[in-house]
C-alpha cells in the first residue's frame, strides 16, 4: 500500500532510483521508491562500473560489496580486429579504484537495495505510475501519493517526463529524435579463447562496432550495432558477430549464450532536468550508445548529486541545490552523450577511411598525454589541474 504522502516520491528502481533512494533514506528523509515491475531484474544491458562513479557510491557504503562482487579490468583497448589501435590502462590513476569494475547490472541493483534495506528503506513493487498533477502522482491501482519533489528514474521512456511535459529531442550529437535509433544485439556468453579476462575491448570494424567485456561468473558480455537484432541471439549468430569483427587470430569460440537481448538507443538529452518539483536522473534525462560503458555510470552520478541536493533543500527550504543540480547535470550528459557518439562513428567509418583512421588512431596512442586523457575520460577523473 502506498503512503498518501511523502517527502521525496522516486518512480523506477533501477540502479539510479536505488542510489538516490539510499542516500536519502541514510540522511533521514523520508523517501517513497515504487516500481511497476512486479519484482526486481535478473538481466541487464549494463556491465561496467567506472573509477569516479566507484568513488561517489562509497559514500552510501556500495563500493565496497561490489568491488567483492566484480572482477577488475586495468586495462581497455580499441582495436581493429588483431591490431591494437589505442592501449589504455587505468593503474596509474588517481584513486582507489584504478580500473573498470566488470560486474552485472543486477549485482549492482542487489547490492544498492541491501543498502537501501539496511538504511529502512523498501521498493514497493507491483505500482505503474499513469498521472501527474502538481506533486501528485496517481498510480494504475488508482492510489495517489503527494511528495514535496519527484524523481523520474523510470528509464528512456519515461512516463513521469512525458507527463512533466519535458522534451526529450536529440543531443546535437548526431542522435535522431525522430528515427528508430541504433540498434545493438546483447549477450552473456560461455566463449573460449579471444582476448585477456582482465581486458575489456572495443572493436572497430567496417560491419560496426562489438565490445568485449568479462564478467565474475566467467562468462563475457558482447555488445554489437547490427542493423536488425534478434530478439534472442543465438551461439551461431554471436560467433557470426565475433568471425566478422572480433579477434582472428586469438578466435573467440562461442560455447553458448547465458542470456541475450536486443534494445535500441538514441542519442537525446531531456530539455531540462527540472520542471518544478519533478527532476529527473539516468536515462529519463539522457540516453546514448554503449561504447565506452558511460550510461549508468553517469546515472548514478546523477543519482547522488540530486540525492545531495534534495537533502540540502528539505534542509534549509532553499530551491537553489535542485536549480544547480540541473544546471551541472544536462551539460555532463551532453559532454557523455557526445563522447559516446564519436566512439560510435570511429568505430563505424567507411571502408576507404578506415587505414587513415587507424594510422591517426594509432600515431596518437604514441603520446603518454593522449592515452592518459583518454584513460581519465572513460574513469570519468578529473585531471589535476597541474596536467
Amino acid at each position: 500500500m502506498l503512503p498518501a504522502t511523502t517527502d521525496v516520491l522516486i518512480v523506477g528502481a533501477g540502479p539510479v532510483g536505488l542510489a538516490t533512494a539510499t542516500a536519502l533514506a541514510q540522511a533521514g528523509v523520508a523517501v517513497t521508491v515504487t516500481d511497476r515491475a512486479p519484482g526486481a531484474a535478473h538481466t541487464s544491458r549494463a556491465a561496467v562500473v567506472h573509477a569516479r562513479t566507484l568513488e561517489v557510491l562509497d559514500r552510501i557504503g556500495a563500493a565496497a560489496p561490489l568491488v567483492d562482487a566484480g572482477i577488475p579490468a586495468p586495462r581497455f583497448t580499441i582495436r581493429d580486429r588483431d591490431r591494437v589501435l589505442v592501449p589504455v590502462t587505468f593503474d596509474t590513476l588517481p584513486t582507489p579504484y584504478p580500473y573498470a569494475l566488470m560486474v552485472p547490472q543486477s549485482t549492482t541493483e542487489a547490492v544498492l537495495g541491501d543498502r537501501l534495506t539496511a538504511a529502512g528503506g523498501t521498493v514497493l513493487r507491483g505500482y505503474e505510475a499513469t498521472g501527474l498533477d502538481g506533486r501528485t502522482v496517481t498510480f494504475a491501482t488508482g492510489e495517489r501519493v503527494t511528495a514535496r519533489y519527484v524523481v523520474a528514474a523510470d528509464g528512456m521512456h519515461s512516463t513521469l517526463r512525458h507527463l512533466a511535459g519535458i522534451g526529450f529531442g536529440t543531443s546535437g550529437a548526431g542522435g535522431s529524435a525522430t528515427t528508430g535509433g541504433e540498434s545493438f544485439t546483447l549477450a552473456d556468453v560461455q566463449v573460449h579463447g579471444g582476448p585477456p579476462r582482465d581486458e575489456v575491448v572495443l572493436y572497430f570494424s567496417r560491419a560496426g562496432l562489438l565490445v568485449w567485456a568479462p564478467l565474475p561468473d566467467g562468462t563475457v558480455r558482447i555488445v554489437a550495432a547490427v542493423g536488425d537484432a534478434p530478439e534472442q541471439p543465438g551461439a551461431a549468430y554471436i560467433q557470426f558477430l565475433l568471425d566478422g569483427r572480433g579477434p582472428v587470430r586469438e578466435r573467440a569460440r562461442v560455447d553458448d549464450v547465458v542470456w541475450g537481448s536486443r534494445f535500441r538507443v538514441h542519442h537525446r538529452v531531456a530539455d531540462t532536468f527540472r520542471a518544478g518539483p519533478v527532476l529527473l536522473a539516468g536515462d529519463a534525462g539522457h540516453v546514448h550508445s554503449p561504447a565506452g560503458g558511460q550510461g549508468m555510470n553517469l546515472g548514478l552520478r546523477d543519482a547522488l548529486a540530486l540525492a545531495g541536493a534534495l537533502t540540502e533543500t528539505l534542509g534549509s527550504g532553499s530551491e537553489t541545490p535542485l536549480d544547480r543540480y540541473a544546471a551541472e547535470r544536462r551539460p555532463a550528459a551532453r559532454e557523455v552523450v557526445r563522447f559516446a557518439s564519436r566512439l560510435t562513428r570511429l568505430a563505424t567509418v567507411p571502408a576507404p577511411l578506415r587505414p587513415l583512421r587507424n594510422g591517426a588512431l594509432s600515431a596518437l596512442s604514441l603520446l603518454p598525454a593522449f592515452r592518459e586523457s583518454l584513460a581519465f575520460r572513460l574513469s570519468s577523473l578529473e585531471r589535476p589541474a597541474h596536467r
